[in-house]
């Protein structure tokens, strides 16, 4: 029995918007048009007709881009620090898949931050010792862990856990990058997303045992099924 639905993939839902109050449908507005548009080329009138509010009332409650743009950097680390608060650990595949989602699932939704960063913030060195991205290493180092002291590990590989735990982290990190400049994307979709989690577990299955990458795949298509009832994350 999978648990994908109690914790971690079911916080990183869609909002339901029409529950939203205004400065929550501003916000929302301001990630989906940073998202699609870019930060530098979005400007306050086209999230506030987004919005369907005048101006005059947007700037009442975020007088300027950068606010929006920073208070939506804290949103996505507080996405981070709730699921953190309420992980539990189950099935080590559910939690693995559960891991790899909820990272694509948020870097895709707030990926204007990675990309934009610069033009809204003054810190030209908040990248280095990240806690959030150094807790998310950290997260996956402990997966990989929990998985060469099971029955799903093969023992024949050799593998060092730590240099595996970094390749895959940095496959993760910086697969839309690959994308935008080995693949010449310009416009990401949710199946390029999908396609990095299969590209990690491709690397991650060499050092598996067949069992453990059929339990593996499966767990994948259970999760994808449960977030797929909900609209394509924008």
């Amino acid at each position: 029995m999978h648990g994908f639905s109690t914790w971690g993939i079911s916080g990183i839902l869609p909002p339901m918007t029409d529950r939203l109050s205004t400065p929550e449908r501003i916000l929302e507005s301001a990630r989906k048009l940073f998202n699609q548009k870019g930060y530098g080329a979005t400007t306050l009138a086209e999230i506030a007709a987004d919005v369907g509010i005048a101006q005059g009332n947007l700037t009442y409650h975020f007088p300027n881009k950068s606010e929006l743009a920073l208070r939506l950097e804290a949103q996505a680390q507080g996405e981070m620090k709730v699921r953190w608060e309420r992980k539990r650990e189950g099935q080590i595949t559910d939690d693995y898949i559960e891991h790899l989602l909820f990272a694509k699932r948020l870097t895709w939704s707030y990926r204007f931050l990675l990309r934009d960063h610069p033009l809204f913030s003054e810190d030209p060195d908040w990248l280095k010792n990240n806690p959030y991205m150094l807790s998310d290493f950290q997260e996956l180092r402990h997966l990989m862990e929990r998985l060469r002291l099971s029955e799903l590990w093969c023992e024949a590989s050799g593998v060092d856990v730590e240099v595996l735990a970094r390749a895959l982290w940095i496959n993760s990190r910086y697969w839309m990058d690959h994308l935008r400049e080995l693949e010449n994307r310009e416009q990401l979709t949710w199946d390029d997303l999908e396609r990095g989690i299969d590209h990690h577990l491709d690397v991650l299955g060499c050092f598996l045992t067949p069992s453990a990458r059929d339990a593996f795949a499966a767990a994948k298509v259970t999760a994808l099924r449960y977030v797929n009832q909900f609209d394509e994350p924008t």
